[in-house]
C-alpha cells in the first residue's frame, strides 16, 4: 500500500511540476542556525565571522527570497530531495555526487525530485575556493547561503515525498513543524553545540545528514496523525472573532496554541534537536572548507580597528552562547499567537 501511495504521489508531482511550498525553518530557524554556528567555530575563524555576524544571520533567508520573491526557477530544487521518488530506491543506492546523479537521471527528473545534497557539495567546493583565494565577500555570501541549505537538509520533510502531509491528509504540517513551532517555543531552546570538527569525507557527511533527517519524517507525521485523532477538531486551529481560521502571511493555516503545545510536547524535543544538528553541521562544514583551503589567515581580511571595536561585545555574546542563548534577535513573526 505504501509503495502504491508513493507511486501515485510521484505521478502527480511529475504531472503538475510542483513540489509545493517548502519554507525551510522560517525566519526564526534559519537566522538562529547561522548565528549560533558562528560561535561553534574555532577561535581562528570565529572573530572574522563575528565581525560579519549580522550579514551571515540576515542572509540566511535569502535563498527563500530568490525562490519565492524573485521567482528564480533554478532555486527551488536546491532546497529538497524527495528520497522515495527515486524509483523507491534505498537511500544508500542513490548516487552520491552530482556527476553520478546526472549520469543516471535526466535533468527534468532531478528538478522534480530535488538536488539538495548535491548542491550542498557544490557550495562547499565554491566556499573552499573562496577561502583559498581569500575573497572576503564570496566567503561570507557562500557561507551564509550554505547555512540555509544545511538547515533545509536537517528538516525531515525536505527529504520526503510526503513533504507537506499531502498524502496522509496532513496538509500544512510542513510549515507548522518548521516555522510555527520554532517561532512559538524556540526562545526556550538551547543553541550551543560542540566546537566544529573536520569532516574527512564531505560527500559522506552530506548524505549522513539526509539519511538522519529522512529517518524522522514518518515519525513526525505519525505523531501528528495520532494527536489529530484524539484532539478536539474545533480546537485544532486558531480562529478570529468571526470563527474563521487565521492564516499567516503566506496563507498557511495557524494551529492553535493548545494544539501546537501538544504536538511540540509529543515530538519529545525533535524540533530543537534538529535545529542543533543544523548548527553543528554548519559549523563543521565551514571549518572543513577553511581547512581544505589551507587554513588562510582570516584576520587579514578585516581592518584591525573593526575587530578591536567588536571584541568587547564578542566576549559578551560568546559567554551568552556558551549558556545556550543568543543575543540580538527581533524576528519578523510569521504566525500570530
Amino acid at each position: 500500500m505504501k509503495k502504491l501511495i508513493l507511486r501515485i504521489a510521484l505521478s502527480a508531482i511529475l504531472i503538475t511540476g510542483s513540489a509545493g511550498l517548502l519554507f525551510g525553518w522560517g525566519t526564526f530557524g534559519h537566522q538562529h542556525i547561522n548565528h549560533a554556528a558562528v560561535f561553534a567555530l574555532p577561535a581562528e575563524m570565529r572573530l572574522f565571522f563575528y565581525n560579519h555576524i549580522d550579514f551571515v544571520t540576515e542572509e540566511s533567508t535569502v535563498p527563500d527570497l530568490r525562490k519565492y520573491t524573485l521567482n528564480d526557477k533554478a532555486e527551488n530544487p536546491r532546497h529538497f530531495i524527495d528520497i522515495e521518488g527515486f524509483e523507491n530506491t534505498p537511500i544508500d543506492s542513490i548516487p552520491r555526487t552530482m556527476k553520478q546523479a546526472t549520469a543516471r537521471y535526466d535533468e527534468k527528473f532531478m528538478q522534480k525530485m530535488g538536488i539538495l545534497p548535491w548542491y550542498m557539495q557544490e557550495m562547499m567546493e565554491k566556499l573552499t575556493k573562496a577561502f583559498r583565494e581569500k575573497r572576503k565577500t564570496e566567503i561570507l555570501f557562500l557561507a551564509a547561503d550554505l547555512g540555509h541549505y544545511i538547515g533545509d537538509a536537517n528538516m525531515p520533510l525536505h527529504t520526503a515525498l510526503n513533504h507537506d502531509g499531502q498524502l496522509t491528509n496532513q496538509k500544512g504540517i510542513h510549515s507548522f513543524w518548521e516555522a510555527q513551532l520554532p517561532e512559538y517555543f524556540g526562545n526556550g531552546y538551547t543553541f550551543n553545540v560542540n566546537e566544529a570538527v573536520y569532516l574527512p569525507d564531505v560527500t559522506a557527511a552530506t548524505w549522513d545528514i539526509i539519511k538522519h533527517s529522512n529517518s524522522l519524517a514518518d515519525t513526525l507525521l505519525l505523531i501528528e496523525r495520532n494527536l489529530r485523532a484524539s484532539f478536539p477538531a474545533e480546537k485544532m486551529y486558531k480562529t478570529d472573532d468571526s470563527g474563521k481560521v487565521v492564516k499567516n502571511k503566506f496563507g498557511q493555516m495557524t494551529r492553535s496554541m493548545e494544539y501546537a503545545k501538544a504536538y511540540h510536547s509529543a515530538l519529545g524535543g525533535m524540533v530543537e534537536s534538529q535545529m542543533r544538528h543544523a548548527i553543528q553541521d554548519l559549523a563543521n562544514f565551514w571549518f572543513t572548507a577553511w581547512v581544505n583551503a589551507g587554513r588562510p589567515d582570516l584576520g587579514e581580511l578585516d581592518p584591525a580597528e573593526l575587530t578591536q571595536r567588536n571584541r568587547k561585545n564578542y566576549k559578551k555574546d560568546l559567554k551568552m552562547y556558551q549558556k545556550g542563548k543568543l543575543f540580538g534577535f527581533k524576528i519578523e513573526n510569521e504566525y500570530s499567537r
